[in-house]
């Protein structure tokens, strides 16, 4: 997959949000020269299928607290969720699911998505009434039942869009 650089992003902390060793992806750029880069170059994910090769996207409205998942750009299903609160606000940006890690324990309910951004994912809840408030640290929180269905339905790559 391909990563677009974002200002003041570096390779170490594109390698850490892709949970990839820096080593890997300077291997995969060979012609990047991984002290100097730039916002909007293209960076090398080497691991993850195309984007454009996976049938689902999830689109988040924060202001909204739904989470859509499309198939070919036709919705297919919308779940409510929780979202960052007023100190510690949900990323917006655009992103892909970079692993599923069921069981994660204690106030991740029974699913554990990671996003390409470090320290963000989407997950199930311990508290299932924080469900269409703004309270988590920025994650994106689901019923168990609904975040153990969405990791069901989409594959490791899956888009995700973030916005207002």
């Amino acid at each position: 997959m391909i990563h677009i650089v974002k200002s003041e992003e570096t390779l170490h902390q594109i390698a850490r949000d892709y949970r990839i060793p820096i080593q890997t992806i300077i291997n995969a750029n060979p012609t990047v020269n991984p002290n100097v880069i730039y916002p909007g170059q293209s960076i090398i994910i080497p691991g993850f299928p195309p984007a454009n090769t996976l049938p689902y996207q999830i689109d988040i409205s924060v202001n909204n607290r739904k989470l859509v998942v499309l198939r070919d750009g036709v919705q297919q299903k919308e779940y409510p969720i929780a979202v960052g609160g007023i100190l510690h606000g949900t990323p917006i940006g655009n992103y892909i699911v970079i692993n599923k890690a069921p069981n994660p324990g204690g106030p991740f309910g029974t699913m554990w998505m990671s996003l390409s951004k470090e320290h963000y994912g989407i997950h199930g809840t311990n508290d299932p009434s924080s469900i269409g408030k703004a309270v988590s640290h920025g994650c994106i929180r689901m019923y168990n039942q609904d975040v153990e269905e969405l990791a069901r339905t989409i594959p490791i790559g899956t888009p995700v869009s973030i916005h207002p």
